[in-house]
């Protein structure tokens, strides 16, 4: 069971919420919007998608993680989690 199952309905909130700023920034596009207006919109999308990728994180170190008993198995969700935050560290 992923960790996230408890905050599912809010974290399909937040995604529907991007997909209509993804949806924004097409539209910006599409009718020329200035150029600083979509980067801003840009920013706050990345945001958005950063604090869903945080919440993630956060709930796999505490259920995934916490949960593992195996040291093997928790081993390699300590480096999962580790090539996770080195993934959004560089993005």
């Amino acid at each position: 069971m992923a960790g996230y199952i408890s905050d599912k309905d809010a974290l399909l909130a937040r995604l529907r919420r991007i997909e209509g700023q993804v949806r924004g920034l097409q539209r910006q596009v599409e009718n020329e919007t200035y150029c600083i207006d979509v980067l801003t919109q840009v920013s706050a999308t990345t945001k958005a998608l950063q604090s869903v990728a945080l919440l993630l994180l956060d709930d796999h170190l505490g259920h995934c993680l916490a949960h593992a008993t195996d040291p093997e198995d928790r081993d390699r969700k300590v480096t999962e989690a580790s090539e996770a935050i080195a993934r959004m560290v560089r993005s």
